[in-house]
């Protein structure tokens, strides 16, 4: 993750945002307080974030997708044609 300056940021935002979006990058936003400061990152990994956040609130819809991983990973998976 890059760290930033508040005021390099400020200045350099449009650039930021082009890089966390191409780069699926994260930047850190610093500023003199250093307990203060903010993240920037793509809106589709901010979706992605959301949506994670979502589905791992159920116990039921993380137990099934660990079920499904383990048979994936011990080669029980499934193949589909999805054309």
């Amino acid at each position: 993750m890059e760290a930033v300056a508040y005021s390099n940021a400020r200045s350099n935002l449009r650039g930021l945002i082009r890089k966390v979006n191409e780069d699926s990058e994260v930047v850190f936003i610093t500023t003199k307080e250093m307990d203060e400061g903010a993240v920037l990152l793509s809106k589709s990994d901010y979706e992605n974030l959301l949506e994670n956040a979502y589905i791992r609130k159920s116990q039921p819809n993380v137990e099934f997708i660990q079920d499904q991983w383990k048979q994936a990973k011990a080669g029980l998976g499934k193949e589909h044609n999805w054309q």
